[in-house]
């Protein structure tokens, strides 16, 4: 089996894997520095697109692919998709839901990162930029806000003049952001839809508080069976 991780619900699933005492390779896409260690066989890096995944499954007789990343990881998730199409392999999508407008909440939803960067054009506002570090350069295009970003791992480098950098990894608490969002005068707030638990503080405060924010969408992928619990996870591979 082949876990494509990097999230919660991978290390849950990883966990379970290896209670089960299932074989299987943890996969991760190596942009985080210290990634948390896990009960299986770890390997880092890229697969080198559809193709070199398609290799690696046929190299190694992988039976199943579960992709477990992160939701905005579309291109590994459509590698993935193409990989396991070609090799004729399960595959299953283990997902969280998508957060979902509350009362009180006020969002603008946007497409995209280029859409979300756009809808920063005007004044100078005090942002809580939420989009991880890999699209940072994407929002140097907007430089004349003040930005709280929050990574999981310290940047070499900013490429945006006015940043704060708070380095810290989830899950974080209402009352912790609250505290930092406060501290920051946070004006908006700029968030994926991550959905989950971990990062949605930010969501309730900014609710509490009366702020705006910019909601970048899940990207659109393939039809793909998608399981949303580890316990329909190994329901699906013991019944694929």
């Amino acid at each position: 089996m082949l876990i494509l991780g990097g999230t919660t619900e991978a290390n849950a699933l990883a966990k379970a894997i290896a209670e089960q005492g299932i074989a299987a390779v943890y996969s991760y896409a190596g942009r985080v520095e210290s990634p948390r260690p896990q009960p299986l066989p770890v390997r880092v890096g890229g697969f080198g697109g559809s193709e070199g995944l398609a290799e690696y499954i046929r190299k190694y007789a992988v039976t199943h692919v579960v992709d477990a990343t992160h939701p905005f990881a579309a291109q590994m998730s459509r590698n993935a998709i193409e990989a396991c199409r070609t090799t004729q392999t399960p595959l299953a999508a283990l997902t969280r839901a998508a957060w979902a407008l509350q009362p009180g909440d006020t969002w603008h939803h946007v497409p995209d990162i280029a859409a979300a960067v756009d809808a920063l054009s005007g004044d100078a506002q005090r942002v809580f930029l939420a989009v991880g570090r890999m699209h940072l350069e994407d929002f140097a295009a907007q430089p004349q806000h003040h930005y709280l970003l929050r990574l999981v791992d310290d940047p070499e480098s900013l490429p945006l003049p006015n940043a704060e950098v708070v380095v810290a990894r989830g899950p974080f608490t209402e009352s912790e952001d609250r505290a930092l969002m406060l501290r920051h005068g946070t004006q908006l707030v700029v968030s994926k839809n991550a959905g989950g638990s971990g990062a949605r503080a930010k969501l309730d405060v900014a609710r509490a508080l009366g702020l705006p924010v910019l909601m970048i969408d899940r990207p659109v992928l393939p039809q793909r069976t998608e399981l949303s619990s580890v316990a329909q996870v190994l329901d699906w591979l013991s019944h694929p």
